[in-house]
């Protein structure tokens, strides 16, 4: 009867003995949950290069009229609930100059990427076409950017069978930009465009085609140039 009770010290001292090498090891598997998280956030730490850097408050306060504008035709329009500087992606200007997203700040951009081959592009092509007729200028372009990598002579013709005239031609034949939008978490497949503010903060993007003329549509970039550059 007495072994029993002599034998509960060593074992509460053994117990005692591990607690803080168990509390290190629980403390080390949180931190590492932490790291991870915040890895795969998409934090503004974790965008090295942006478009034009800087605060992003101002556009957070389009956010109301950005969410209230998405519906109809741009329904699956997904603003984001904190705009942040985009990936500063470059590719080729219409004269053929190498151009950064950044070298646009002071507008906003619909920034679109299509290719030849892209189906839904073609259906969708001409209405931003129109968007940019109507109302493209010193506040506002549609910046369509190609990335066919190969049989590029048919690029110019894929263009003139569908009748567009008033879109600046915008290329990456390494359809490096893809890429890179691609790692940002930005873009899937195409046509996807994404809707960039005068401070160059990302407003939020859109996976596949829409009409880009529609009423609804016009709204939208309405809300993100905002009232200064409407008057």
């Amino acid at each position: 009867m007495k072994s029993g009770p002599a034998s509960q010290p060593p074992q509460k001292s053994h117990l005692r003995s591990l607690a803080p090498a168990g509390l290190l090891a629980i403390l080390a598997i949180v931190a590492l949950s932490v790291a991870v998280l915040y890895g795969m956030s998409g934090l503004p730490g974790k965008e090295a290069s942006v478009s034009g850097g800087g605060s992003c408050e101002a556009s957070a306060a389009k956010l109301p009229r950005i969410v209230a504008a998405s519906h109809g035709e741009v329904a699956a329009f997904n603003a984001l609930k904190s705009p942040r500087p985009l990936v500063d992606v470059s590719f080729q200007g219409p004269d053929g100059v190498q151009k950064k997203l950044s070298d646009l700040r002071g507008k906003t951009v619909l920034l679109n990427l299509w290719a030849t081959w892209c189906v839904p592009c073609r259906e969708e092509m001409p209405s931003l076409d129109r968007l940019q007729a109507s109302a493209g200028g010193q506040d506002f372009e549609v910046v369509a950017v190609n990335i066919d990598t190969t049989r590029l002579d048919r690029r110019q013709q894929f263009l003139s069978e569908i009748g567009v005239k008033s879109l600046a031609f915008y290329a990456d034949p390494s359809a490096d930009v893809f890429q890179a939008l691609k790692r940002a978490g930005k873009v899937v497949g195409l046509p996807t465009s994404i809707l960039i503010d005068a401070q160059g903060c990302e407003i939020g993007a859109l996976a596949g085609a829409a009409v880009w003329d529609s009423p609804d549509a016009r709204s939208l970039v309405a809300a993100a140039i905002g009232p200064r550059s409407q008057q």
